[in-house]
Formats: C-alpha cells, structure tokens, sequence
C-alpha cells in the first residue's frame, strides 16, 4: 500500500520558478518538498538575461552574488538593423543606470542561475528536494491537496504550488484555456567560444550585448561565463519562410542568407538541428483554487521578447512568500491576495512583450519609421523601461523607496 507522506508546503518543478519560490518559502522559515520529474535537478539552454528586478528578488534571497560569479555585465544593450548593420538605438547600462535601479543589467548562463539557487535551497535546511517524480494526478483536498507520482509514490500538502511550466498538468485542472498559442516563430539557441566570431559579430560589441533586427527575424548575441563564450538566438517567423525549404536547418540558412555579414557569420556557427517554437497564452485569472496556486510559466507564459520570463518566475518567488506571511494560517487567502497582486504586473508584461516582438520585426514603412523614432531616444533614457526594471514585487519601486528615505 502507498504510503502518503505529509509536506506544509509541496512545490512541483524544479526550474528556476520552483526552486525560487521554494527558497523564498524557506527564507520565511517555511518547509517545503520540491518534485521534479527529470532523474536530476538542472536548467538546459545557454545564457540568460536578467533586469534589476530580477537582481533586487536575488539579493533578498542571499543569492546575488553567487549568480553573478561568472555574470557578464554590459555597458550597453544596442540595437542594430540586422540588413544593413547600422545603429538604431542603445541603452547605457553603467552607472547611470545603476544609479536609476540599484541594480546592474547582467547576463549569465542558466545552469549558473540554476545552481546558485538550487545551492541555496540544501543549504537552508528546510528544502527537500526530490527528483524523479513525475506528477501523474493533482487532487484538491479540504484544506490542501493531494499529489500522486508515476513512482506509487504520494504527497498530501497544506499547500500545493505548482511551477511546472508551459504545460502544466496542474493548470489545466484550474483554468479551461486549451494549448498554448504559437506565435508562429522559432528562435535556435546555443554558444560559440568568443573566438570562433572573429572580427564579425559580437566583438563589433565586446563590452555590450546586441540585438539585430529585421524582418520577421532577429539575433541576439552576448558573452557569457566570463567572456569566454558568446550565446546566440537567432529567432525567425516560419510562415515567411522561402517555400521548399522544409529542413529546419535550411531554412535557418535561407532565412539569414540576406542579413549583414556579421549576423550571417554568427547563424552559421550555430546548431541547425534543434530549435524551439515560441508559445504563450494570453492573459488569465484563475490560477489559484482553494490551496492550490500556480507560479512562472504555469501562470503567465510570456514570449522571450522582454527577456523576463525567468525575471517574472523570480518574483512571484517572494510576492508568493509575503503573502503566506502576511495571511497567517489561511493558505487559501494567502494564495488569493497573491494572484491579485501579480496578475496586473504579469498581465503587462506579457502583453507588452507581444508588442515588442511586432516591433522588432516589422518591415516596409513601419521599420523605417522605427528606426527613426528610436534613434532620437538618448542612450541613457530610461522612461520606457521604468516601469519594468524598477518593479520590487513586495509593492513599491525603487525610486519610491529612495524617495521614501
């Protein structure tokens, strides 16, 4: 017979978004059982972008410092017109904006964001963390819920938060919104050693990060670890695609073949044989019911357009956390007064985020008059990032806060 064993708080994922909120929990004095389905914990893919808001939930769970060990901080993101090369606008991203957020824009690998937070977790003595458990059933139960794995094995918890991705099991029991929307796009991911570039691409940026844009595509490149290596995303729109170019490998070839030199060198280094379509949702309630509650993409999919998919997994972390804290013994009002404070926030970024992604790809007239509006903007304008970078999911901004003093 199954033995059921008895967790206050029980998390499925074991991603940055669950291991984040996990830590968050424990930083409260909370216990929490963390199921992950793969054999080990761990993070796939390359580099990873994060914005002040990012940083401000990492320096409060004592992990900063450890992510940015072997972090890679631009002086300046730039944008440049992936045809022709030439510049469309640039944000510094040294002093001055330090000074406006309190914290450094930085780019790092994802298994070092992954185990810098995972390290946390063992060492906080209140996470366990249990691998090879693959959630077959979620159940709600008065006063929490049940969860039964692929192995026999079950948990009943006070709270159940599940942080287990696009294609969370347990979304689909909360919210009736069918599969994921494709955006029709893919993005290839993968890095390069710094030198393989040459005097093409990245080092025409050796302190910045660049992003080249045009139609229905786009390519990012920054180092990371160290400046040893240079992670690339090369993203396109499938459905304009030349026709007879069925292997995905060509058609990355055929779709960068009229790019600007540079760009076209760094897709040629790239993985032709593995890419990722670009899903979301759209914007909906409902992710919490009773004692169950969902976090990171389980909640609020978003497109990779504003790099915040992991920024916004990082703070439901400790916006989820406050709440627990400030609802005492009552996880249903705790989870409640928690999606009512992320769902707006959530809700613009991943709408915004689709707006961005029509803007970086537009074509004809429009990416004209793009390149022209962007170009008056001064590299150390910060209106339009204000309201995402100076976000503190605990309820006020860092200028407020500055202010406050």
């Amino acid at each position: 017979m199954t033995r059921t064993e008895r967790s206050e708080f029980l998390v499925i994922g074991g991603g940055i978004g669950g291991l984040a909120t996990a830590l968050a929990l424990a930083r409260e004095g909370r216990r929490v059982r963390v199921l992950e389905r793969e054999p080990q914990f761990g993070e796939i893919g390359a580099g990873l972008q994060l914005a002040p808001n990012s940083s401000r939930v990492l320096d409060r769970l004592g992990v900063l410092s450890d992510v940015t060990r072997d972090a890679f901080f631009p002086r300046r993101l730039v944008l440049r017109d992936a045809m022709t090369n030439d510049p469309i606008t640039a944000m510094e991203t040294a002093e001055p904006f330090l000074e406006r957020f309190g914290y450094r824009y930085f780019v790092t690998h994802r298994a070092d964001l992954h185990r810098a937070i995972q390290v946390a977790c063992e060492d906080s003595g209140l996470v366990e963390l249990l691998a090879s458990k693959h959630v077959l059933r979620v159940e709600p139960r008065p006063g929490g819920a049940l969860v039964a794995c692929a192995d026999g094995s079950a948990y009943e918890t006070e709270a159940l938060i599940a942080a287990d991705g696009l294609h969370s099991r347990t979304r689909t029991m909360l919210i009736e919104d069918g599969e994921p929307e494709d955006s029709g796009y893919v993005a290839y991911r993968g890095t390069v050693p710094i030198e393989a570039l040459g005097e093409h691409g990245g080092l025409r940026e050796p302190d910045g990060m660049v992003i080249w844009v045009g139609p229905g595509l786009h390519l990012v490149q920054y180092p990371v670890r160290r400046g040893e290596l240079v992670n690339q995303v090369a993203t396109f729109d499938t459905r304009r695609c030349p026709a007879g170019t069925d292997d995905i490998g060509r058609q990355l070839d055929r779709v960068f073949e009229r790019t600007c030199p540079e760009v076209a060198h760094g897709v040629a280094l790239m993985d032709h044989t593995r890419r990722w379509p670009l899903l979301d949702r759209a914007p909906m309630r409902g992710w919490s019911r009773g004692n169950i509650t969902l976090a990171g993409d389980a909640a609020h999919p978003m497109l990779q357009y504003l790099a915040q998919g992991a920024g916004q997994a990082i703070e439901d972390s400790v916006a989820l956390a406050d709440s627990v804290t400030a609802h005492p013994g009552d996880i249903e009002a705790a989870f409640a007064a928690y999606e009512s404070h992320r769902y707006p926030r959530t809700a613009r970024v991943q709408t915004t985020a689709h707006t961005w992604g029509e803007i970086l790809h537009i074509d004809g007239v429009g990416a004209v008059m793009r390149n022209a509006l962007l170009s008056q903007r001064a590299d150390d304008d910060f209106e339009i990032v204000d309201w995402l970078y100076g976000y503190d999911p605990t309820g006020c901004s860092h200028r407020d806060r500055e202010l406050a003093r």
